[in-house]
């Protein structure tokens, strides 16, 4: 197997690029550079400039390095900009999905692995998210995710392809400093922004019902996730028939955003009050994966804490800026 993984000089792609590499798999990243980092990769990684949309890119890409597979990370992935600008995300999301498709198709590569995202589910009122829980996003970034997932699946059953839908939950921390977030989207590097400028940690809002009235999540390191890509690629390879897989990338595990501050206050040593905010419109009070079916399927479980991604993400935040220890 020859992969491809496009965005893969991401945040998330640098980490299954090298995963993949470590393992022995053979790897191509296509990236068009605008959020990936080449520095990110292995030296001696096959990058290639360009982006999904580009069809004669894609066809010289899996014709000239002998793609059989590929792994599809490239992508739009912020809520809040998906929501004022929604035509570019389902122009790069949706119609950049369809293009690599069409291409896939054509070169007659038969493993196809998605990167889609826990926002498909919008704000399921339920203990644990399943598989089977309904879907109904409730962002243009999430619908395109799911559009997305129909897609691959309706590639999939036309043209012979084996396909994974892996639905991230929120991911933290790093496998090594020069690979962390350096994007203020999430909620970690959102924390040590605000430490590193002086200002307190902000929550949004304290009033849900959950035990400390903040909201509650499943994290998961990234890691863990790129092992999981690994294992799922693994196992699309193994496959003697077409079919696809559907699966949660998560712990299993709730932890509530003040719980999550009191941790980066431990392992940052700052102690600064949190502020609380406003509750935001669209969070849900809890948003917990049920991990069991990537269990029983790929006999895989995430191994890192949340100790762990604070620490790595704290460590990795330093690297890229050094005023963090100095403030």
């Amino acid at each position: 197997m020859t992969w491809l993984i496009t965005g893969g000089a991401g945040y998330i792609g640098a980490h299954v690029a090298r995963a993949m590499l470590e393992a022995g798999e053979q790897v191509v990243v296509l990236d068009d550079l605008s959020s990936g980092v080449p520095e990110r990769l292995p030296a001696g990684t096959e990058l290639v400039r360009g982006s999904v949309l580009d069809r004669e890119v894609l066809d010289r890409t899996l014709a000239g390095h002998g793609i059989t597979g590929v792994v599809h990370l490239a992508g739009k992935k912020q809520v809040g900009e998906s929501v004022q600008r929604p035509l570019h995300y389902y122009r790069e999301n949706v119609y950049g999905l369809t293009v690599l498709l069409e291409a896939v198709a054509a070169a007659g590569v038969e493993r196809f692995l998605f990167s889609s995202s826990a926002a498909v589910y919008g704000v399921p009122d339920v203990e644990l998210i399943t598989e089977s829980t309904p879907c109904a996003p409730i962002s243009p970034y999430g619908e395109t995710k799911l559009a997305g997932e129909w897609l691959v699946r309706a590639a999939g059953r036309a043209h012979g392809i084996s396909t994974a839908c892996l639905r991230y939950f929120n991911v933290a921390g790093a496998g090594r400093p020069e690979l962390a977030d350096t994007g203020v989207f999430n909620v970690v590097p959102m924390f040590f922004d605000r430490l590193t400028r002086g200002e307190a940690p902000r929550i949004f809002g304290d009033d849900y019902p959950t035990p400390d009235g903040t909201c509650i999540r499943d994290y998961i390191h990234v890691s863990d996730l790129a092992d999981a890509h690994l294992a799922v690629a693994r196992k699309l390879t193994g496959q003697t028939e077409n079919g696809d897989l559907t699966v949660n990338i998560g712990r299993g595990e709730g932890v509530s955003v003040r719980e999550l501050a009191d941790l980066v206050a431990d392992v940052t040593g700052d102690k600064t009050p949190v502020q609380v905010e406003p509750r935001r419109p669209g969070d849900a009070a809890k948003a917990v994966s049920s991990a069991d079916l990537i269990s029983k399927e790929l006999s895989w479980t995430a191994t890192r804490s949340m100790r762990d991604m604070v620490e790595s993400a704290w460590e990795g935040w330093c690297h890229h800026h050094p005023e963090a220890l100095r403030s």
